[in-house]
Parts: structure tokens; sequence; C-alpha cells
């Protein structure tokens, strides 16, 4: 049997010792939101001001640090399709295409006009929120001090959602419809200028620049085939078909070819980091804020 007297005199002393546990995690908690905390940030802009730095476009009248780069795209398995793209930043400069036309030896080259360039809109809205991002860090200095774990959480939470944002649009190229594709404004910046039957596109995926290009046919109004339009797509296979200006087409080649750009690997490296010190300070909080469930943090 219990001694009862024995119990009643631990009672203060186990008291007293989780106190004392108190005292230490609430004195460990406060150094993390006022240290720890501001030098995660300090990492994570250090991070990302690297990664915006790959972005970074020419300043007007300034010798920028961003410089033009040639990238020869090609297939080890085919050669219908070669091309040079010129890329600075998230412009692309210059391009230069040969085609091999199907069914024929005929060759087709073009390039862009001198006085057109081309964006790559994924690259501009990855910039935009690596920016966002900077914007968020830097609105808590080294001499904010944070009050409650919820605040650093809150922050987070705000930083990784663009970081994410930033990283969905350089892994997840938009989906375009093949009318999409033939009235966009890609197909009149060649000279000599597109022929009917033939459409391009360019995109990022992950870290590689893509080139498509797709040979079509002309369905005779008459035909017995049948029609049934294409949706969206990243990439459209053969036999895909679409209606356009009362014609309807039959997409009868595809051929992709693609290079990595280094410096976008470095910048999902760069995401990919700063995403796990984002995290990893969260689980730190987390594992103070269950000592205080009655408190938030």
């Amino acid at each position: 049997m219990l001694n009862p007297q024995r119990s009643l005199s631990e009672g203060p002393t186990m008291s007293a010792a989780s106190q004392v546990e108190r005292t230490v995690l609430e004195e460990e908690f406060n150094w993390l939101l006022k240290e720890e905390v501001h030098a995660v940030l300090k990492q994570l802009q250090d991070v990302l001001k690297e990664a915006s730095r790959r972005f970074s476009m020419p300043s007007p009248g300034l010798e920028s640090q961003l410089k033009q780069e040639n990238f020869i795209l090609g297939s080890s398995t085919m050669d219908q399709v070669k091309g040079v793209l010129t890329l600075q930043g998230e412009v692309l400069t210059q391009a230069d295409i040969n085609l091999k036309v199907a069914k024929s030896s005929q060759v087709l080259h073009f390039q862009f006009r001198e006085d057109k360039q081309w964006k790559l809109q994924q690259i501009q809205d990855a910039r935009n929120h690596v920016n966002q991002a900077l914007l968020l860090l830097s609105s808590r200095d080294s001499s904010y001090h944070f009050k409650t774990g919820a605040e650093v959480n809150k922050l987070m939470d705000a930083v990784m959602l663009q970081l994410t944002r930033a990283r969905n649009r350089l892994t997840t190229p938009a989906s375009l419809t093949l009318p999409e594709l033939a009235t966009s404004g890609l197909m009149k910046m060649f000279s000599p200028p597109m022929p009917g039957d033939v459409m391009v596109n360019f995109y990022i995926n992950l870290s590689k620049l893509c080139l498509t290009v797709y040979q079509l046919h002309v369905l005779p109004p008459n035909t017995t085939k049948n029609f049934k339009p294409a949706g969206s797509s990243v990439l459209h296979n053969p036999g895909a078909m679409f209606e356009l200006n009362n014609n309807r087409f039959e997409v009868s080649h595809v051929h992709k070819v693609e290079c990595v750009v280094p410096w976008l690997n470095d910048t999902l490296v760069f995401f990919t980091i700063s995403l796990q010190l984002c995290q990893q300070l969260k689980d730190k909080i987390s594992v103070f804020s269950s000592f205080w469930n009655y408190r938030p943090f």
C-alpha cells in the first residue's frame, strides 16, 4: 500500500521540478523567437537573393551580369528539328529553327525577326514570386521582436506559399489548345513567316528549355473522319484535331527538343533549400507549442 505521507511530501518537489522545466523551456523559446528566428530569416534572404540574382534583368545603360546564352536544342534519336535559342534572363532574344519536312528532304529555316523578342512568362512569374518572398522577409528586420510562435508560422506560411508558386511555375508549363497555339503572337515573330501547316511553342519544364514543333494537315471539308477537337495540353499528340477559321486540321507530326538551362536548375535547388529552412523552423515552433497547449504558439 502506498504511503500517503510520502506521496504528499513528493507533491511540492514534483511541482518545483515541473516549474523549473517550464522556466527553462520558456527561456529556450524566448531565445528561439529573439535569436534563431532571425538567423533563419537571414539564411533565407541570402539563399533567395542568390535565386533572384539568377533572374536579374539588365539595367538600362549599365553593364549587366546577365549575359545572352545560346542553347542548342536537338535530339540524339531524330534530326527533324534543330534549334539554337538565345536566352537572356526571361527573354528569348533569338530563335533559329531548322525543320526537315516529313516525307520530303526539304529543310525549312525560320528565325525571329530582328524587331521581335519572346518573353517566357513562366520565368517572369517565378522571379516575381521570389521577389515577393524577399519582400515578406525584409518586412521583419533583425530589430523586430516576434512575440509568439504563431506569428513566426504565419510569416513562414506566406513565404512558403510564394516559393511553392515560384517552383510550380517552372515545373508546370501552361496547357494550351491547338487554336490558342495557332493564334499565338509567337507565330507572328518569324522570318520568313511560318507556313499555315506548322506551329511552334516554347516553354520551361523544370530546368529545361523546350521547343515543340507541330506539323499539320488540312482535313477535307467532306471528310468522313470522325472529327473531335482536342482539349488543352502541354504537349499534343499526332492525331489531335482542331478547327480554326472554318478549316479543320489534324496534327500529323510532333517534334520536341530540349536542353538544360543550368541557372534554372540552380534556382530549383534554392527553392528546395528555402522551403526546407521554413519547414524546419515551423517544426521547432511546434515542439514548444506541444508543451503549452493552452497558450497559442
